[in-house]
C-alpha cells in the first residue's frame, strides 16, 4: 500500500510540469516529466510483483 501512495504522489508532484510541457513546450518540463514516468514504471512493476506474491501465498 506504501507504494500506490508514493504512485500517487508521484503523479500529484509532476501535474505542474505535464501542463507547463503540453501547454507551453517547456522541453526541461518535459524531461522531467519522462523521468517521473520512468520512476511510476518501475513503482507498478514493484506493485505487481507485491500483489502476485501476496495472491499466489494464499493459495
Amino acid at each position: 500500500m506504501e507504494k500506490f501512495s508514493k504512485v500517487k504522489e508521484t503523479i500529484n508532484a509532476i501535474q505542474a510540469d505535464v501542463e507547463k510541457f503540453y501547454n507551453g513546450g517547456n522541453a526541461a518540463a518535459g524531461t522531467r516529466v519522462r523521468k517521473a514516468m520512468q520512476d511510476l514504471k518501475g513503482l507498478a512493476q514493484e506493485i505487481r510483483a507485491e500483489v502476485t506474491e501476496k495472491k499466489n501465498a494464499g493459495k
